[in-house]
């Protein structure tokens, strides 16, 4: 039997089609096909072009060799965003989680429900832009009143490849609309967004079989397969490749987002967890991702675009190197304000947040990522710290999986300020954890999520950074 699964790995900025190659003793990929990702503005609204993220998909699965077998593929995304389709068509391209409609559904629903209740009936930390309250932006007297369905990115690949529409649990927890007690769509907290239950599809569990694919995929591909679904929230999979080697160690996904945060088997929704603006979100296995979501690498990746289109030819590469140099002050500022949600001249919020809170002002940019840097490190250090406190978990290491593995500044800086190693790796940590969920549902590998993430450190080159005791202070 072959041992060859296809992971379809998109995330807010790239996507990626992956061949793996998995056995008991065994974990290797290859990237087949990279592109590009992001919001694309028009009508006055920010939207995903999905239609182009799928045909990127189709030309990197026609990239596998026609005569190998492939056992099964799956697919990943990003949380939250959603397409309605009606018989089968998409309405309209799906909103992006940055557009500023959802303002309005925050008020329309907490007018209703308040946060304090939609914690303990949803366990999800408030975000502005979970599904609960895009829905509630939605005008359904509108374009969206046609939609006779509702599928989550991942699912809506699924559904293009196959036929079969099903929403996947560890991402379908993230829309505010998964009952924390009982694991069942909340009908009341649909109907208070004006949607309509009969708009969801059956929710499955990471490993259920979704179906073939269709002729028309097939044809166009080269080849047949089966559709599986994998822990379809990025994190979700990069979660069950985090090397983590106890239940004392803390985990952060670091990419656009970082998700900071530890695993545990049962929600937490005390009122401390609620006014730490914490999340229960389902993992794999029945696992619950206890976690924070602090800003991640979309302050650096966005300041530095900004940059390039000013003509600065330096790439983050050449930034972050030159700032393991930078000897001025790092004062921190809060990456979590909301003034820096928005693409654009991130440099130029960063200047008037910090003259707002009386911090001296920065214009070498090498400065600015340094202290973006040392503001990630200081956030995420804090975060990790408060995740134990709540879980009642005395952390003593820290997994970093995705691409923050690979800044050595940020990973150093981290170990500094949370006092304990850092373990950096796998960088593909989402695209191996959805090999793994696959591997395992074709036989090609068995054991729990301990067994999975053995695997992944025997095979994975990872880098440990011990603390250093001096520098902790951040001004």
């Amino acid at each position: 039997m072959s041992n060859r699964v296809l992971a379809i790995d998109l995330g807010a900025t790239s996507g990626r089609v992956i061949e793996g190659f998995v056995d008991p003793h065994s974990l290797r990929y290859e990237v087949l096909h990279r592109f590009p990702n992001g919001p694309t503005p028009g009508g006055g609204s920010l939207r995903w072009d999905a239609t182009g993220l799928f045909a990127n998909i189709l030309q990197g699965m026609a990239m596998v060799d026609s005569r190998a077998e492939v056992v099964s593929v799956g697919v990943d995304s990003w949380a939250v965003d959603y397409a309605l389709l009606a018989k089968g068509s998409l309405l309209g391209e799906p909103f992006h989680y940055r557009d500023e409609r959802t303002a309005a559904g925050v008020e329309a629903v907490h007018a209703t429900v308040p946060f304090e209740e939609l914690f303990h009936r949803n366990g999800l930390q408030f975000l502005t832009f979970n599904t609960l309250y895009q829905l509630a932006a939605e005008n359904w007297s509108d374009t969206a009143g046609f939609a006779d369905s509702l599928l989550l990115i991942p699912d809506l690949v699924n559904y293009w490849l196959t036929g079969q529409a099903f929403m996947e649990m560890t991402n379908a927890s993230t829309t505010g609309l998964i009952g924390i007690a009982d694991g069942a769509v909340d009908v009341e907290l649909v109907e208070l967004t004006g949607a309509s239950r009969s708009l969801f599809a059956p929710l499955v569990e990471a490993g259920h079989v979704v179906g073939p694919f269709t002729p028309e995929v097939a044809n166009q591909v080269g080849f047949t397969s089966t559709v599986v679904a994998v822990g379809s929230h990025d994190t979700a999979s990069a979660v069950v490749a985090a090397p983590m080697s106890s239940p004392s160690s803390a985990y952060i996904s670091c990419g656009t987002w970082g998700l900071v945060g530890v695993e545990v088997g049962r929600p937490i929704v005390s009122d401390a967890a609620r006014k730490a603006n914490f999340t229960n979100e389902r993992g794999v296995d029945g696992r619950i991702r206890f976690l924070h979501n602090v800003m991640g690498l979309w302050l650096l990746n966005e300041s530095v675009a900004w940059w390039n289109r000013g003509g600065d030819t330096r790439s983050l590469g050449d930034f972050l190197s030159q700032a393991q140099d930078y000897s001025g002050v790092r004062q921190v500022f809060d990456v979590n304000d909301p003034v820096f949600m928005a693409p654009g001249d991130i440099p130029r919020r960063i200047a008037a947040w910090r003259h707002d809170h009386g911090q001296p002002p920065l214009e070498d940019p090498v400065a600015i990522v340094a202290v973006i840097v040392e503001s990630l490190a200081v956030a995420f250090a804090t975060t990790v710290q408060t995740a134990g406190e709540l879980s009642k978990t005395a952390i003593t290491e820290i997994s970093i999986v995705g691409g923050g593995s690979q800044n050595i500044l940020l990973c150093q800086r981290l170990a500094d300020y949370a006092g304990v190693p850092v373990v950096a790796g796998p960088v593909e940590a989402t695209a191996l954890g959805n090999i793994l969920v696959q591997a395992r549902a074709a036989g090609l590998v068995t054991g729990d999520l301990d067994s999975l993430r053995n695997l992944v450190r025997r095979t994975s080159a990872l880098v440990t950074y011990q603390p250093h005791t001096a520098g902790r202070s951040h001004g």
